[in-house]
């Protein structure tokens, strides 16, 4: 089994700079704006990589902190190499935020990259007391989400800005846990999502018989599954990790079964 090429991203950004007049409810107009957000720092890991398969990269040793363009560099690369990106809410943040450097860099359009969203495959298969990484990383998996407690809350991001290196050795203690138990938490949410990438597709081996969410070959026919005008074979992934069902994409009903068919 070849499959897609699957990494786990997180980023950290530098917040942008303004002038308020208050510090609830505030509307801050372009011209209030002192500086722009760039990229902090990121961390990134393939799929089933050990620890030395980490890459982490931030900005402590640029001109300025933030200067992202060595970062913004090395992703467009990464996107360029993979198939799938999961991100926890990487659909509306990491992704977006990644592109948008790219765009303002003079970058051309990365490679066509699906995103598996963990927030968004959270919301879909269950009703969770948070969405949020540090609840589903307490409880899904064996690495808990960094507390950063020696610069808590905002002054971490503030430090690293200052240049201070105890900060920014923070920061990758944050950033770094966020991929190892997002990892964890994708792969246990992973069999329960309907619409998840279909790996089996890369495959290269035309007749086997692969478990959609996986790949796995270990899989089995356990009856069937029914839809408003077909029936389809129904398949259970026996493997360990995954444990995931599906169906044959063709219907076993016969011409003229599907022809005297109704629908309500």
């Amino acid at each position: 089994m070849s499959g897609p090429k699957v990494g786990l991203l997180d980023v950290e950004t530098a917040p942008l700079t303004s002038a308020t007049w208050g510090l609830f409810d505030q509307n801050v107009g372009l011209n209030q704006i002192h500086e722009e957000w760039t990229l902090l720092s990121y961390c990134f890991k393939p799929l089933g990589g050990n620890k030395r398969s980490i890459e982490y990269q931030d900005n402590r040793d640029a001109a300025h902190p933030r200067d992202d363009s060595k970062l913004i560099h090395r992703l467009y690369e990464i996107l360029n190499e993979y198939d799938v990106i999961v991100a926890h809410n990487g659909k509306r943040f990491d992704l977006k935020k990644i592109q948008a450097r790219f765009l303002l860099l003079g970058y051309k359009p990365h490679s066509p990259v699906k995103v598996e969203d963990t927030l968004l495959m959270a919301k879909q298969v269950a009703a969770f007391t948070s969405n949020k990484l540090e609840w589903l990383s307490t409880y899904l998996s064996t690495v808990p989400k960094s507390k950063h407690r020696e610069f808590p809350g905002f002054e971490l991001w503030a430090e690293c800005l200052k240049g201070n290196p105890k900060a920014w050795a923070a920061m990758k203690k944050y950033n770094i846990p966020d991929v190892t138990s997002m990892e964890q938490v994708y792969l246990k949410l992973r069999p329960w999502v309907r619409g998840a990438v279909n790996v089996a597709v890369y495959d290269n081996d035309d007749d086997t018989i692969c478990c959609p969410v996986c790949g796995s070959s270990n899989i089995q026919q356990d009856g069937w599954t029914y839809t408003q005008t077909g029936r389809y074979k129904r398949y259970h992934c026996l493997d360990d990790s995954c444990g995931a069902w599906s169906r044959s994409r063709y219907t076993m009903n016969t011409k003229d079964k599907r022809k005297s068919l109704l629908v309500a």
